[in-house]
């Protein structure tokens, strides 16, 4: 592919249009009406709550109590995979789901149960303003409430309460939420990419193989020889289960066959079948095998725990082989090949998860959760690696629409221009794929983290913007929510919050002491230590915790690293180690420190001492200053102003600063990233008012974006200002990612003129070095239509964050937060 070439690249031209922003009853869909008879039954189905994983763990824990965790949780796997129901569903080429229907939620006990309880008999599922999940019976709900009661003191959230300390509980989810790091208190970790390539080479029998091999090969004079004993049996029992499991699979298909009076439904459940029994006793031969082998054994790592962002890879890459083997065999048609990922990214949104009303306040939808496919980029020797099927699944992206998966595509200098255009036809249709991320930074960060070149060029995206190294990185991304504005009050506050009065931090100083702004950075520079201590060290402990209460040796044989030293995921088993927490409003506080250095002590505007009080008052009766501080008078981040600009950088440097070179307990290093997917906005409700501007209860700025309060966005110059701004920041420090919303409105990029401008800018955007960029296609107008006549728009998705969501179906803070973003026009 080059500038010059114009022959299409996958089924369609790499030109396509697929329509300008979200369109009211858009019936342009699949051209397949398998894939779009399978999106309905999707949309149709109601998310439940399962409970046969929680009754068949349970029913396993019982049985097993003596047993290391190990063995328990091989124990418990097996009984689930030999006994869940199974499910084929109507027209579908491709089986494996997580042990429940499509859109049912499993319980995970092994990690928390009492805000389940809890929930049940006060604040019922199926009654929540939004996000509803639905108990079939009374039966099924008494059920999970008696299972649930036999897990209390037992789970990990149990654990962790008891083990964390005064300071670190006061500024923690349960105290002030200076930062967060519940996630995986209720939850597991994921966050991972296996190495697929090596899966579909030798497939279960081949880890099982390699397993025993080096179970035998064990040494009693090893001290680890009894933890490594049981890493490995549980790995080969787990394995062994899981080829039991495809066989069900396929038995259940040929029963299925025989009983269907359609000839081609029989046929393609009778290939099903062979299929299932091909990846249960060997490796996959094919295209469809290998699709096949990669939905179950990825299902199976969410059987085996509930951590979302199980990414998929590089997709294009690892697919390949098999595609290029069936085209020149020619037993497989370009068409076929689309229709079954079409069917497999349908089938990518089945996986329903479970999550607290406190998570879900605001939120960001019931699936599963920041399940990336990675296509594009370079590969390990610095070549475009763009191929027939990076046009394909874009292609497959634009027919289905749906949440999942979230596309992302690596771009460089020398991206074909095909795979250009066909990446803006698709951002221009609105619905919120594909992300993009930038190779330069992106290579550079991973070599931050100590990989060598041809390791950093063969990244992939896991979550939302987290880069990670697939089967070679267990890097704990997502593992905590920082509230730099809250970190920032208590810098102007002399350590103490603004809610309650409380004395929090140290004494550091305050508006009403400060002599010069020196000593303003010096405060934030201490209380960001003081914080960043607490988090990283209740974070080692809840590592630790998962570590003794819930090992993974299922998807630890994904890691060759894991296979090869006997060691779990959980005990440092990969090659590289990570803990990343992210920092969240970034741009709050750059614009706070702008208001001080500028109003206080540059131009004497005003007295620290009035500045505070102003913002104890919430602004009220301040509306002189308010103008002030939210006005074009005052320097702000996003305008190409080096002023603001340096003080972003600042507090982009300060975090990463304090995070970067802690050591973790699995051998690693943590990772700083800086980015607030949607907890910006439930941030901000529970934040005071703010030296930027913010009234009390308003969202604090997102990601790397600039601050949009009430009374109107910071960021007035336009998108070129704005990047111009992003990329003052080296964005590589942030091993963990950086993330960057902008919003266009439909007008903005419609027709040749408007694609150009987007194409022109997506360039400028890459050659100017920011790591990454996802946009929203869609005006406020649209998006308060919506809000007025929602059942119009039940399956417009919006670009939230690092995924997409149904506008409709977010709570009412975060719909106001996406309406705020500035909307931006060339």
């Amino acid at each position: 592919m080059s500038n010059t070439h114009t022959t299409a690249i996958g089924t369609e031209p790499f030109d396509k249009t697929y329509g300008i922003g979200y369109q009211v009853h858009h019936t342009d869909w699949s051209p397949f009406s398998r894939v779009n008879k399978l999106r309905q039954d999707f949309l149709d189905r109601s998310y439940d709550i399962d409970v046969e994983r929680l009754r068949l763990v349970t029913e396993s824990y019982q049985a097993h109590q003596t047993e290391s965790k190990k063995m328990q949780c091989a124990y418990a796997f097996e009984n689930v995979l030999l006994n869940t129901k199974l499910y084929i569903y109507d027209q579908d080429l491709i089986v494996g789901e997580i042990a429940a229907p499509a859109k049912a939620a499993p319980i995970y006990p092994e990690f928390s149960v009492n805000w389940i309880i809890d929930e049940i008999l006060n604040s019922p599922f199926e009654e929540r303003e939004h996000d509803k999940f639905f108990i079939r019976n009374d039966e099924e709900r008494q059920e999970i409430l008696d299972l649930c009661k036999w897990w209390q003191g037992k789970t990990v959230d149990d654990r962790l309460q008891a083990s964390l300390d005064e300071d670190q509980l006061k500024g923690s989810e349960v105290g002030e939420k200076i930062f967060q790091t519940n996630l995986y208190h209720y939850a597991g970790v994921g966050h991972l990419a296996i190495d697929y390539k090596n899966l579909m080479k030798v497939g279960y029998v081949g880890l099982i193989k390699e397993a025993k091999k080096h179970l035998a090969a064990l040494s009693k004079r090893d001290p680890e020889w009894a933890a490594k004993r049981d890493f490995y049996q549980a790995m080969i029992i787990m394995h062994e289960a899981a080829r039991t499991y495809i066989k069900r699979y396929a038995k259940l298909a040929m029963a299925t066959a025989k009983e269907t009076t359609n000839q081609q439904r029989q046929t393609e459940l009778e290939e099903m079948a062979a299929n299932c029994y091909q990846i249960a006793d060997g490796t996959p031969k094919t295209f469809w095998q290998a699709l096949q082998l990669f939905n179950i054994a990825t299902a199976l790592i969410q059987v085996e725990s509930n951590g979302h962002s199980i990414s998929y890879g590089r997709m294009d890459q690892w697919l390949y082989p098999y595609y290029e083997a069936d085209m020149k065999k020619a037993t497989l048609t370009k068409d076929f090949a689309l229709e079954l990922l079409e069917v497999e990214y349908v089938k990518m949104n089945n996986p329903t998860k479970l999550k607290d009303q406190g998570s879900m306040a605001v939120r960001n939808g019931r699936g599963f959760g920041g399940e990336s496919l990675t296509i594009g980029g370079v590969d390990r020797d610095g070549n475009d690696a763009t191929n027939d099927l990076t046009m394909l699944m874009l292609e497959g992206s634009a027919h289905t629409r749906m949440m999942n998966p979230w596309v992302c595509v690596r771009m460089h200098e020398n991206t074909p221009y095909e795979l250009k255009m066909k990446v803006v036809e698709c951002i221009r249709a609105g619905y919120g794929h594909p992300k993009l991320y930038n190779d330069a930074p992106a290579i550079k960060a991973m070599m931050r983290k100590g990989m060598t070149l041809a390791e950093a060029r063969d990244y992939c995206v896991v979550g939302c913007v987290e880069l990670s190294l697939p089967g070679k990185e267990y890097g704990w991304h997502d593992a905590a929510y920082v509230n730099t504005p809250k970190m920032m009050e208590m810098v102007l506050n002399g350590g103490r919050s603004f809610n309650t009065g409380k004395q929090l931090g140290p004494d550091t100083g305050s508006l009403d002491t400060y002599t010069s702004f020196d000593e303003v950075l010096a405060s934030v520079d201490q209380q960001f230590e003081y914080w960043t201590d607490q988090m990283c060290s209740s974070l080692n402990i809840i590592d630790a915790l998962h570590r003794e209460l819930k090992p993974l040796p299922y998807v630890s044989a994904f890691f060759g690293d894991c296979m090869d030293s006997g060691k779990d995921l959980t005990e440092g088993g990969a090659k590289y180690n990570g803990i990343g927490p992210q920092a969240s409003g970034t741009a709050t506080c750059a614009d706070s420190l702008a208001t001080i250095k500028q109003l206080v002590f540059e131009d004497k505007y005003c007295s620290g001492s009035e500045l505070l009080q102003a913002i104890k008052d919430n602004w009220e009766g301040h509306d002189v200053l308010y103008a002030m501080v939210n006005s074009s008078k005052v320097h702000h981040y996003g305008n190409d102003d080096d002023y603001a600009d340096e003080l972003f950088k600042y507090m982009f440097e300060c975090y990463c600063r304090h995070i970067t070179g802690r050591k973790n307990l699995r051998g690693g290093d943590f990772r700083p990233g800086v980015y607030s997917v949607n907890a910006n906005v439930a941030m901000g409700m529970n934040t005071h008012a703010s030296a930027d501007g913010r009234k009390k209860g308003e969202a604090i700025s997102d990601n790397m974006g600039p601050v949009h309060t009430d009374a109107g966005s910071h960021d007035i110059c336009g998108p070129t200002a704005l990047v111009n701004s992003l990329a003052k920041v080296d964005h590589s420090l942030a091993t963990n990612g950086t993330l960057m919303n902008l919003r266009f409105p439909q007008d903005a990029v419609a027709g040749i003129q408007g694609r150009n401008n987007l194409l022109s800018f997506i360039d400028a955007y890459i050659a100017k070095g920011p790591m990454h960029v996802q946009f929203n296609i869609m005006s406020s107008e649209t998006m308060r239509a919506a809000q007025k006549k929602p059942e119009d728009y039940k399956d417009m998705l919006v670009r939230v964050a690092g995924y997409s969501a149904y506008f409709v179906e977010l709570g009412k803070p975060l719909q106001k937060d996406l309406i705020q973003r500035t909307e931006l026009s060339f």
